[in-house]
This record gives structure tokens, C-alpha cells and sequence, in this order.
């Protein structure tokens, strides 16, 4: 193994201990989150929809094809925001009679996809977070083993290389892991602005 190497792992092994002190999350009731935007379960309903009750709604839009169709157009973030409102607008003034139950029956769908999404992917993020953690014990583990390995006078250098790399490429994996959440943190925040977002388009499209 080369001296760039050892410094390498050196440098992992200083990085892993670091991570093992900050694994304790601000907040004690969530260990597994994270993420520097604080944890949020649950968007309550109230904070994005100022619109007409939705108690006697609830999962009535997924027996309206239709309306089932626009949801899962609307809750994609792939659809621009602009596109969406005119969908909305296009679909919801199609029926003046019934827009303000449509309405409803729209933003229930997207309230209720929207969550699940927004649900998966934290449930994704905190599982990732496990697996970390269980990463760095396994790095640090073979990281000290390596190095008593190399202290020894009769150690196989066959066997140093390949401890080498594979604590090499297991680092590497964390680290790209590390990226991955990095990223994956601002879905959820990304969603409660679109879920926010859609309800304003939708409250204004029913009051027009």
C-alpha cells in the first residue's frame, strides 16, 4: 500500500470517529434524521389549505378517474408549477357548477399523494442514515485492524493489499452515500413547497 493510501485511510479513519461524535441528532426523538432542516412527520393540513373543508372528500377522488389522473399530473414534480395552474385552472372552469367540489376533491389527492411521497422519501433517508452508521463501525473496525496488521513483523502483504482495498473502495461507498443525502434532504422541503403551492393555485382557481 502507498504512503498516499495510509494518509488516505488516516484521513477516513479522523472523518468516520468525527461522524460517530455528531451521530446523536439535534432533536433526541428522531436519532436516525440527518439532516440539517429540522424533522417535520406530518404536514398538517391547515398550514397549506385555507380552502373549503375536506372531511367529506377524503378518499373519494381516487373513485374519479379524472380527477385521479390530474392528481398524479399535478403531484409531479417533474410538471412545472406554471403547467400545473393551467391544468388546474383549465380542468376546475370546465365545471363552474361543481368547481368548488372538484376543488376539493383535487387538493385531497394531492395533500394525501404528496404526503406519502414526502413520507417515503424521509423513511428513505433515515434508513440510509442506519446504514451509514453501521458503515463506520465496519471502516473503523478493519482501519484498526489494518494498522495492527501493519505493526506486526510478520504480517502478509498480500493480505495488507487487499484490507487496504477494500477499506479503500468501503469509503468510497460512504462517501458517495454521504452525497446522496446531502441531496436527498432537500426532497422533503421541496414538497411542502409545492404542496403549498398547489393549494394556493387551487383555492384561487375555486374563488374566481
Amino acid at each position: 500500500m502507498t504512503q498516499s493510501s495510509q494518509l488516505r485511510l488516516v484521513i477516513a479513519g479522523i472523518f468516520l470517529a468525527g461522524l460517530a461524535a455528531s451521530a446523536h441528532a439535534a432533536d433526541p426523538r428522531y436519532p436516525d434524521w440527518p439532516c440539517a432542516q429540522a424533522k417535520v412527520p406530518d404536514i398538517s393540513l391547515a398550514a397549506v389549505w385555507a380552502g373549503p373543508p375536506l372531511d367529506d372528500v377524503a378518499d373519494v377522488w381516487k373513485g374519479k378517474p379524472e380527477i385521479a389522473a390530474l392528481v398524479a399530473r399535478l403531484s409531479a414534480r417533474r410538471t412545472p408549477l406554471d403547467k400545473a395552474e393551467k391544468q388546474v385552472v383549465s380542468f376546475l372552469s370546465a365545471d363552474p357548477a361543481n368547481k368548488s367540489e372538484n376543488g376539493k376533491l383535487l387538493f385531497a389527492g394531492v395533500f394525501e399523494t404528496l404526503n406519502a411521497q414526502r413520507s417515503s422519501v424521509m423513511t428513505g433517508i433515515e434508513r440510509i442514515t442506519r446504514k451509514q452508521r453501521a458503515a463506520a463501525e465496519r471502516i473503523r473496525a478493519d482501519t484498526v485492524k489494518l494498522h495492527g496488521m501493519q505493526d506486526a513483523t510478520t504480517s502478509d502483504p498480500a493480505k495488507l493489499e487487499e484490507l487496504a482495498n477494500q477499506l479503500t473502495w468501503q469509503t468510497r461507498i460512504f462517501e458517495d452515500r454521504n452525497k446522496i443525502i446531502q441531496f436527498v434532504c432537500e426532497v422533503p422541503t421541496a414538497i411542502d413547497q409545492r404542496l403549498f403551492a398547489l393549494g394556493r393555485i387551487i383555492q384561487q382557481s375555486i374563488d374566481e
